[in-house]
């Protein structure tokens, strides 16, 4: 016989059940019942069937959707018996949700949220650019939403460069790996004009990724606007009411991302149109007014007109009249230079003459110096000293 102490028989069946369910390897169907949570961080429910009962465990921060009393669930987790309780208690890693009723009541619970939060408002929602040059295309490679979203932004536009970021669109991973995209993308966000995130149609069980809180997070986070386009136009999900555009289709998502080349044609030729009426309609306005303006002038300037001519022939004449004058002006001060050019002293002395003086200035009479009194001869080129001795 073994015996145990209370511990260590609670660890014996601890480790018996570990053998048998190893952690996270153990996955229960049931029906949510008496869910409570305590201080905000400890979570109990019970999960039960027609016939059975059994406590779960789990922390808040491990439940990534609201839970109520009544719903749907599989539980993911390992059994366990609490040594301080001794009661027995799956203990739950991940919660997974079962049943278009179950789903649709958590997809309304989260859709309150949400509203509440903005998340939804159009006031935020951006613009998504008319010509885009680069799109990031978040989807599943293998998907038939992937080769029609190509097929119709082709038939559209041509030139349009389209990077895939691959992800699984349904699954257990669908969350994870939709969101690290997003992750990504943020990363990258200078390179890229808009993001469309596309599958295509299913039950709501299958697009439950697009329907969770992390994925409508990740698409409000988006740094470069979203357009959303999941399944078929009859299909509603949280992410694309959270997207700056909604799409009902894949198809619908790339007409939404980039405008046809016969709209771009239609829409040249409408304005070429307008602008070739803009101009006539102008052009007409203008000569319009150009005549108005014209016979205006001609009306109001008559007079004024027949003054300036008649101010301008008694200008002539005046002028004709100062230029006669001016011309004699110019004539007497031909003759007075020459006049002053005869008596230059210089002239004078060039030609022999010279000019005497003495103490008192040029002498003129022979009585204005003394016999003995020192001169001076100024000649055309030079001057002399002298002395004065006798006088005729």
């Amino acid at each position: 016989m073994t015996i145990f102490s209370v511990s260590e028989f609670i660890q014996f069946l601890n480790d018996a059940l570990a053998s048998i369910a190893p952690y996270n390897d153990l996955a229960i169907e049931g029906e949510v019942a008496d869910f409570k949570v305590s201080q905000g961080k400890w979570i109990w429910f019970d999960l039960k069937d027609e016939s059975g009962v059994v406590t779960c465990f789990m922390t808040a921060w491990n439940l990534k959707l609201p839970l109520e009393d009544g719903m749907k669930v599989r539980v993911f987790g390992y059994p366990k018996i609490y040594q301080k309780s001794g009661k027995f208690s799956v203990t739950v890693n991940k919660v997974e949700l079962l049943g278009e009723g179950t789903l649709k009541k958590v997809y309304d619970l989260l859709k309150k949220k949400l509203i509440a939060e903005g998340l939804f408002s159009l006031e935020r929602k951006r613009s998504i650019p008319r010509f885009p040059s680069r799109i990031a295309l978040i989807t599943s490679p293998g998907a038939a939403a992937y080769t029609d979203f190509l097929k119709i932004l082709n038939n559209r536009l041509g030139g349009v460069e389209v990077d895939l970021i691959p992800v699984t669109v349904q699954g257990a991973l669908a969350i994870e790996e939709i969101v690290s995209a997003f992750k990504w993308l943020n990363s990258q966000a200078g390179d890229y004009d808009v993001c469309v995130l596309t599958r295509g149609g299913g039950s709501m069980e299958d697009l439950q990724a697009f329907n969770s809180e992390e994925v409508a997070r990740a698409v409000y986070g988006a740094k470069v606007p979203v357009i959303c386009g999941i399944g078929h136009e009859r299909d509603e999900c949280l992410a694309e009411f959270v997207a700056d555009v909604r799409a009902s289709t894949p198809s619908n998502a790339a007409e939404r991302a980039v405008p046809s080349r016969a709209e771009i044609v239609s829409e040249l030729n409408f304005i070429i149109e307008q602008m070739e009426g803009n101009l006539n309609y102008k052009i007409s306005n203008t000569n319009h007014e150009v005549d108005r303006i014209f016979s205006l002038i001609e009306h109001q300037a008559r007079a004024p007109l027949i003054k300036c001519q008649e101010l301008f022939g008694n200008f002539q004449h005046r002028f004709e009249s100062f230029f006669f004058q001016l011309e004699n002006y110019c004539q007497g001060l031909d003759n007075f230079q020459k006049m002053l050019i005869n008596l230059d002293p210089a002239r004078l002395l060039s030609r022999g003459y010279s000019i005497v003086r003495g103490a008192r200035g040029i002498i003129r009479r022979a009585e204005d110096v003394a016999i003995g009194e020192e001169i001076v001869v100024e000649l055309g080129k030079g001057k002399l000293g002298a002395e004065v001795n006798r006088k005729f």
